[in-house]
């Protein structure tokens, strides 16, 4: 990927060459700067590559589409729509029947832990009952691909391993492909099956560590040695800098 031309030309991505199976949780990590989001946002169809293909189940990602849903850092969720307004935003956008995803949004809202907040309005949630909430909307229209931009980066520490444990949990349920890049290198490894290591700008895979640790997993699995020596190898491979712990 090449923003730019000539003299001022910047290469954001390079030779970038991954497979990703269905139902598996993949993380991405690499320093500021190396292009991860922009990766997501070739695979999610905002943006073309300048050279190469996006394959999704076989077909060529040229645009936006309903089969792949996306959570940003922000929840993005509109102050003036009750939870579960927000949460069936898509199916709106995407011209579906309403009545026929409501139930669907509730036992999504159910799921994340929220249904007893669905005519709630977003200023009435903490910040990681928002961040539930962008995931139950991402979910809705039973997307079989989730791409997670650091979705957790905003929140404090304790919310955050929260939103860890809460996301496998998810994960666990709907078996999703999820894409999720993140800066804490931590963060990828309690999460993924694959860790996706980075290079500085252009972004190259440096790269794809499988992950051996069991499911489900815990917060006392980050103290185990085996998850020690994964995050000590991925910080390596990064310099010893450019991502948190």
């Amino acid at each position: 990927m090449v923003y730019g031309a000539g003299a001022g030309a910047v290469e954001a991505l390079s030779g970038i060459t991954l497979d990703i199976a269905a139902g598996e949780f993949v993380a991405v990590v690499g320093p500021s700067g190396c292009g991860k989001s922009t990766l997501l946002k070739l695979v999610t169809g905002l943006r073309r590559p300048s050279r190469g293909n996006i394959l999704l189940q076989g077909r060529r990602v040229e645009g936006p589409r309903s089969d792949v849903g996306i959570v940003f850092q922000s929840p993005v969720l509109f102050p003036w729509r009750t939870v579960l307004d927000n949460v069936l935003l898509p199916i709106e956008v995407l011209k579906l029947p309403k009545a026929r995803y409501r139930d669907r949004a509730m036992e999504l809202l159910e799921l994340v832990g929220l249904e007893r907040f669905a005519a709630h309005y977003p200023a009435e949630l903490s910040g990681g009952m928002q961040q539930r909430a962008s995931i139950a909307r991402a979910l809705v229209q039973d997307a079989p691909v989730l791409i997670m931009d650091e979705p957790f980066g905003a929140l404090d520490a304790m919310t955050r391993e929260q939103m860890n444990l809460e996301l496998q949990r998810i994960w666990q349920a709907q078996r999703k492909t999820v894409v999720f890049i993140t800066h804490s290198i931590a963060e990828a490894v309690f999460l993924a099956d694959r860790v996706v290591v980075m290079s500085p700008r252009p972004g190259r895979i440096l790269e794809v560590i499988v992950n051996p640790m069991p499911r489900l997993r815990s917060l006392d699995d980050m103290l185990v040695p085996d998850f020690a020596d994964q995050v000590r190898h991925v910080r390596s491979l990064l310099g010893g800098k450019g991502a948190e712990l």
